[in-house]
């Protein structure tokens, strides 16, 4: 998917809130990246998305899926992105 707009959910140190594109739908993500990520510098960031996942309410916000991402041993997060292009919603295998 792609990253179309991200903000801080009001209240939280860890949370935000992403609308991501996958093919022709948009899917609401919250996430706790905001200690590694500022939001507005993940606007067009091509993401690994889960989406085989119920809905979760977070903060009030109904969350469609997952981000995936990577941890190393000091707790640094990193994106999962596509090394080419490729179109939004393709699946991962």
């Amino acid at each position: 998917g792609e990253i179309k707009s991200a903000e801080k959910i009001p209240k939280t140190n860890k949370l935000l809130k992403l609308n991501v594109q996958i093919g022709s739908e948009t899917r609401t993500v919250v996430s706790g990246i905001a200690a590694a990520y500022k939001p507005e510098d993940l606007i067009g960031a091509k993401v690994t998305i889960l989406l085989n996942l119920e809905p979760r309410k977070i903060k009030g916000i109904v969350s469609e899926g997952m981000l995936l991402m990577a941890e190393n041993s000091k707790g640094v997060l990193a994106m999962l992105s596509p090394d080419k292009e490729i179109e939004s919603g393709s699946r991962v295998r």
